[in-house]
Order: structure tokens, then C-alpha cells, then sequence
């Protein structure tokens, strides 16, 4: 019995990307989706976040969508929200030490910004990142960043492109992290075999639902691995129309662009009616990661 067709009776986990997938740039939403998420949601669907975002920038996505799900997976795996009767609360967090990290890309990239989020969702940052939110963010010098231990690094280097960043990761060999390179100019790291599938290992884990019965979507280089950790366990993996090539080989199925509302197809995904369908090329959300 396929995944599509098990959909239609079990309940399954659906692992939804944010920017680019669920909304624009603007964070207005993609055609349909508030429909496709409370048309799955009263299936009884667990519908939920994976995004690279920290939780300050996710909770208002969650309320944009009326959404309450148990787990919300955010900083690209390594933190873990669980709902509670008040709001939610890390219920996990995977944890790295920075220093070398930030001293290799330092002497890299001396005039790059950076950010650095803790344990406690608490960040630090050396500048202004482009449009990045910063409630419960401190600005400090470099060295301060290295100070604790920190689920993420994020690196801003307006004079650098993913190929500029994909080569630097290569050539200084960051190969105790895990990493994802943004559509511009941003790096975001993470502990060592640490991204968004990791965690949904977890949350599947937690709800009792069975490995086939996962959907996710995305469309970032950063949804690779939870494309891969479905797909291995018998799930359903769907990038977005406007993913790049490498993005879409790595996905089981293609559908429609941001712009064409290629995510509320997943409503029909969800009661195993039909697959998403190929769509054009939408606008990017910009931004960090996710």
C-alpha cells in the first residue's frame, strides 16, 4: 500500500517549509494554503512547521494559519517547540560549540555580519542582518558570540552568492557542522547531523505515526536531508515549482510555483486523491534560511 493511499485513512505528518512554500517575501500567504491547512488539519492531519527560522520569526506564522500544531520544528532542526495550555516551549534543542567555527569563517569573511542563537532562544549579533527580527536579540562584539554553546550560527556576507559560500564551505572544511546556504547571502549552521529531518524524526517519533504516512515540502537547499528522511521511510517528498534543479531531483514529486499556490495541494496529497503537478517559476522569498 503506497504512502498517497494509506493517507486517505491514517493520520499523517505533514512537514511544511515557510518562506517560499507557505508564503511570499512579504509573508502574505501562497494561494490557498489557509484553506489546504484547515482542510487537512480537520482530517486530523498533524499539519507543521519546518523552517530555518528561530521561533521568534515562526510563532507569527503559526497565527497567520490558525495553526496549533503539538510539535513545531524550527533553527532548521535544531530546536524542538511543544505546544502547551499557554504557548509553547522548547521541548529540545541540539547544541554545538562555535569558537572554531567562527574563527575559520571569520578569517574568511572578516566583514561579514553574524548571529548566533542559544539555548534559551536568546540571540547575539555583531550587526543588523538585512530584515531579521530582532526581538530577544543582543548586539555584541565578535568574541562574545563564542561565549556558550549555540544551536546556530548564521553568517551574512551581502558580497558573496550561494556558489561563493558553497565553495568557502568546501575549502575550509567544515565538515564537523551541518550547514545550509541560503538563496543570497547567508549561511546557517547547525550541529553536526543536525537539519529539519532529524528533528521530524523526532515529532513522528512523539505522535505515534507510522514513517510512511509523512508528507513534507519545501523548496531550499536546506530540505534536502527532510526530502531524503522522508522519502527513505516510504514517505512523500514535494518541491516547490520555483526550487532550484538540485532541490527537485532530491524530491519524490514537483508541484506548482509560491506564486501558482503549489503548497494547498497538499490537501489533496493528505486524502490520497491526487499528486501535486509540475508548476512555473514563482518569486523567492528572501531572508534566512529556511
Amino acid at each position: 500500500m503506497t504512502a498517497a493511499q494509506r493517507g486517505a485513512r491514517e493520520r499523517m505528518l505533514v512537514g511544511l517549509d515557510i518562506d517560499g512554500t507557505l508564503i511570499f517575501e512579504d509573508e502574505s500567504p501562497s494561494p490557498g494554503v489557509y484553506d489546504a491547512i484547515a482542510h487537512a488539519t480537520r482530517q486530523g492531519h498533524e499539519v507543521t512547521l519546518a523552517t530555518g527560522r528561530s521561533w521568534v520569526g515562526t510563532d507569527r506564522i503559526l497565527e497567520l494559519f490558525d495553526m496549533r500544531p503539538e510539535y513545531v520544528v524550527c533553527s532548521n532542526g535544531a530546536v524542538i517547540m511543544e505546544r502547551r495550555p499557554d504557548g509553547y516551549e522548547r521541548v529540545h534543542v541540539e547544541l554545538f560549540d562555535p569558537t572554531e567555527v567562527l574563527g575559520l569563517l571569520r578569517t574568511h569573511l572578516p566583514d561579514a555580519n553574524y548571529m548566533v542563537e542559544l539555548e534559551n532562544g536568546g540571540r547575539l549579533y555583531t550587526d543588523v542582518i538585512g530584515e531579521w527580527t530582532l526581538i530577544n536579540a543582543d548586539r555584541v562584539p565578535f568574541e562574545a558570540l563564542a561565549g556558550a554553546p549555540v544551536s546556530r550560527v548564521v553568517v551574512v556576507s551581502p558580497g558573496h552568492d550561494e556558489e561563493d559560500f558553497a565553495q568557502l564551505v568546501e575549502r575550509i572544511g567544515l565538515n564537523h557542522v551541518s550547514y545550509a546556504v541560503g538563496w543570497t547571502a547567508w549561511l546557517d549552521i547547525a550541529p553536526f547531523g543536525v537539519d529539519k529531518g532529524t528533528a521530524l524524526t523526532r515529532v513522528r517519533e512523539w505522535l505515534g505515526i507510522a514513517p510512511e504516512d509523512v508528507l513534507v515540502m519545501g523548496d531550499g537547499r536546506n530540505d534536502i536531508g527532510m526530502f531524503g528522511w522522508a522519502l527513505d521511510s516510504g514517505g512523500r517528498a514535494v518541491a516547490m515549482g520555483q526550487a532550484p534543479q538540485d532541490v527537485k531531483d532530491a524530491a519524490g514529486e514537483v508541484t506548482a510555483s509560491v506564486d501558482d499556490g503549489g503548497a494547498a495541494r497538499f490537501s489533496t496529497v493528505c486524502s490520497g486523491s491526487s499528486s501535486p503537478r509540475p508548476g512555473g517559476v514563482g518569486r523567492m522569498a528572501h531572508g534566512p534560511v529556511d
